[in-house]
């Protein structure tokens, strides 16, 4: 396994990776409070996310990665009310849409997403066990975690309890014994779905869903945590509380990665603020690639600016030279073999490159600087092309290995495959032909442009008419 080095938000500082129990890595993302459209905001952390799993999995890790689902609270109930419909529902229809976003972004790296309310049987054991260890106390039907009696709150994010403010999502309830302290249980409000529990009918507050789900998944500490960095305080701040009043042991987490947000006009991007941009848009109208390549061409840990006037062109033009010789290679690579090697000096070249890049990734996953090292590999790529019809199949793997890790790990560079139309293209080529003798050649231009839309690209030149797959870099 490689070492890895990860900028952990607890220590403020770069450290080595070390799993608790290696090769295994426990590694969990806050999820999706899924009450509307997802924006492109979203998808930052999730192709983080998705990378980092990637690599460690590259490595030789074996990564058991979650994400939640808070699919009931004050947000769903109040949008369910508007719409009309069960906000549990709601949830679930915009969960599935957010599944099939993450599938065209090539998210495909998560093992599971526990919905909140499916865990209401631990999230009740875990408030049980802080009430029995004098970490929290019943209050008007309530139950409220008494942020006094854990001295190490405020490390994560350096807050001072007594600087500290209610946090986001939790009212001032006359019920509480101190101003920061926060709700784990909710009584029942008519007409919201409610549990019955030990401490009346309610239903799971929002942090301590995150730690009854991890504490019976990944075990009372494990290894990786990671999330945008708005949610430092108060979420994070409240889970070690929780999790490390409710077991006893600590660190809850090894490592805390934090993502920078998105930000519109220098605000963070949010449904609340208004300020969207809708992420199925954004794919629709750049592509996948090109949208997972925005996010990466940028340090993770950085706010990335959203200007919807220039960030996709701009996004599409540079991912479209990166492409460019990639896609070119895979085009040459289908001609018939031949038996040249590659010339050995850039074979290792190749070799070095993909350590390179391994290593950038294994430093803090430093993406932007790892697609600046492609961009050198496809200058190399474009001096060699004129040689691949004459190489063997092992030199032309050798020649592609720096785009086959791009593919690999950050999910980009893809070759595409023939599209099911492929079977029609020798008939559709002789129509063509026989088109073009007659001197049809509005019919001529029809069939190509058919072809086209089918994902089929037609090429003439002095030996003839060839055909291939439709490559993302194509005007």
């Amino acid at each position: 396994m490689r070492r890895v080095r990860i900028y952990d938000t607890r220590t403020r500082s770069t450290r080595l990776f070390v799993p608790l129990t290696p090769p295994k890595v426990g590694m969990y993302m806050c999820g999706l409070t899924p009450y509307a459209e997802a924006h492109i905001g979203h998808g930052k952390a999730a192709v983080t996310f998705d990378v980092v799993a990637r690599a460690l999995r590259r490595w030789g890790y074996r990564v058991f990665y979650i994400q939640n689902v808070t699919n009931l609270d004050d947000k769903l109930i109040a949008r369910g009310a508007e719409e009309g419909v069960d906000p549990m529902v709601l949830a679930d229809r915009h969960f599935r849409a957010w599944l099939r976003s993450m599938d065209r972004l090539g998210v495909r790296s998560v093992n599971y997403y526990p919905f909140a309310t499916d865990y209401t049987p631990e999230i009740l054991a875990q408030v049980q066990q802080l009430v029995d260890r004098g970490f929290a106390y019943a209050a008007g039907g309530s139950v409220y975690y008494s942020v006094a009696k854990f001295p190490h709150y405020g490390e994560l994010s350096g807050q001072k309890v007594e600087q500290l403010r209610p946090g986001a999502r939790v009212a001032v309830e006359a019920e509480k014994r101190a101003p920061e302290d926060f709700v784990i249980w909710k009584a029942a409000t008519p007409g919201e779905p409610s549990w019955e529990s030990p401490f009346g009918p309610g239903r799971p507050g929002w942090h301590i869903e995150d730690t009854a789900i991890t504490v019976q998944l990944l075990g009372a500490r494990y290894d990786i945590h990671g999330a945008g960095i708005d949610l430092i305080f108060p979420h994070h701040e409240a889970e070690i509380a929780l999790a490390e009043g409710a077991t006893g042991q600590a660190p809850l987490v090894s490592t805390w990665m934090h993502v920078g947000l998105l930000t519109m006009r220098g605000e963070k991007m949010a449904k609340s603020l208004g300020n969207v941009f809708g992420l199925d848009r954004a794919l629709d109208e750049l592509g996948p690639e090109t949208v997972r390549f925005f996010y990466l061409n940028a340090s993770y840990r950085s706010p990335l600016e959203f200007d919807p006037d220039r960030s996709l062109a701009e996004a599409r033009d540079a991912y479209a030279r990166l492409r460019g010789p990639s896609d070119r290679l895979a085009e040459a690579a289908r001609s018939p073999e031949g038996d040249r090697p590659l010339d050995p000096a850039v074979a290792q070249a190749s070799a070095d490159r993909v350590e390179r890049l391994d290593t950038l990734l294994a430093d803090d996953f430093q993406t932007r600087e790892a697609i600046a090292e492609l961009f050198g590999w496809g200058r190399v790529v474009t001096e060699q092309l004129p040689k691949v019809a004459a190489m063997d199949a092992a030199g032309r793997e050798e020649l592609d290995a720096p785009f086959a890790w791009a593919r690999e790990v950050l999910g980009l560079l893809t070759v595409p495959e023939p599209s099911g139309a492929s079977e029609a293209v020798a008939p559709a080529l002789a129509a063509r032909a026989r088109a073009r003798a007659r001197g049809d050649y509005a019919e001529a231009d029809r069939i190509r442009q058919e072809l086209r839309a089918a994902g089929i690209v037609i090429e003439d030149d002095g030996k003839g008419t060839r055909w291939r797959p439709a490559m993302p870099s194509d005007p």
